[in-house]
């Protein structure tokens, strides 16, 4: 009866499948956007103080969502009860998130955080899931934890220690960047409801109006005169790139493959991060750095999926399951 099946309806697990591979797809480009956020961010926070480069980013970021919005013939219209799950989500993903990967990059290069933040973020994000949502794990997954954790210690030890504090500074304010990040990467499924533009959008203006708070007391040291051309190239990209197509780009991933495998995705970040890092800004790590980042890719695969290389089942995909996530029926009961 099983060989049977497909013929009941014709054709519509093809659709399924392509849908999927149109997720990863936008996935990918997500990631390779957001990693080359890295030292374009990098260029703007040379000019300018960080708390204004977040802004400037998030600030006309958050005006290109909203014009999307309203060309595609929507409304900015919120309930109250949705205007403070965006808010919870501003404040974690564009606010708190922003803020420490902007000082981050003041303080470390850029080539730190493309590692750092999208490597360990996912580790915590299952660190956060196993301790205090009480999801099950395996020996494997425990084992990627203490791994993902102790090449974290190995590179920042490859910084050079108490001979390079501000850059090891930098990598610490990186990893409270990756913790806000996880925090926003496990709410944003259960609180950002209905449309993903608009959600984004509402989001994004919560946060930036926190960055603007924060941005308002160095704005009058900026010689505003003297931005060059380029620096207002590099920060439309940042705005409409890695600001308004990534967000929204990363929240229907969220939604259609759950926050595991969307951060499992993020492990393409640190080879466009890195890249751009090493040919535009001529940056390098220390072979110890080199070490610790290893362990760290390792050990965060390790603890999102179990295993080194992760089966991605194609007739999971095909029938709208995420084939990293717990299905219902090992879920745990808590809400």
């Amino acid at each position: 009866m099983r060989q049977n099946a497909p013929s009941q309806a014709p054709g519509r697990g093809a659709d399924q499948l392509s849908g999927g591979a149109s997720v990863y797809a936008m996935l990918t480009l997500t990631v390779a956007l957001w990693g080359s956020a890295f030292p374009a961010s990098k260029a703007v926070v040379d000019s300018v103080p960080h708390q204004i480069a977040a802004l400037l980013r998030f600030g006309f970021g958050g005006l290109v969502i909203v014009a999307w919005l309203l060309a595609s013939g929507r409304r900015l219209t919120v309930s109250l009860a949705d205007l403070g799950r965006t808010a919870v989500a501003g404040m974690l993903g564009v606010f708190g998130y922003n803020t420490l990967f902007f000082w981050g990059l003041s303080l470390a290069p850029s080539i730190d955080g493309s590692i750092i933040v999208p490597v360990f973020a996912p580790v915590i994000t299952t660190a956060i899931s196993v301790l205090l949502l009480r999801e099950r794990t395996s020996g494997a997954r425990i084992a990627g934890l203490a791994v993902g954790i102790g090449g974290s210690v190995v590179f920042l030890l490859g910084v050079g220690s108490l001979a390079d504090g501000k850059r090891l500074l930098g990598d610490l304010v990186y990893l409270a960047a990756a913790v806000s990040w996880s925090a926003y990467t496990l709410v944003a499924k259960r609180i950002l409801k209905g449309d993903p533009l608009k959600a984004t959008a509402l989001a994004t203006i919560c946060g930036s109006i926190a960055l603007a708070a924060v941005a308002a007391p160095a704005l009058h040291s900026v010689d505003w005169s003297r931005l060059s051309g380029d620096f207002w190239l590099v920060v439309a990209y940042l705005a409409v790139g890695p600001t308004a197509i990534a967000y929204v780009f990363y929240y229907r991933g969220v939604h259609a493959v759950g926050p595991t495998t969307a951060s499992v995705m993020m492990f393409l970040s640190p080879v466009f991060g890195g890249l751009g890092s090493v040919l535009f800004l001529h940056e390098k790590l220390t072979w110890m750095q080199a070490v610790g980042a290893a362990l760290m890719v390792v050990g965060a695969l390790l603890a999102v999926t179990g295993r080194l290389l992760p089966r991605w089942r194609r007739a999971n995909v095909a029938a709208g399951a995420d084939p990293l996530e717990p299905s219902p029926a090992r879920e745990s009961t808590t809400s």
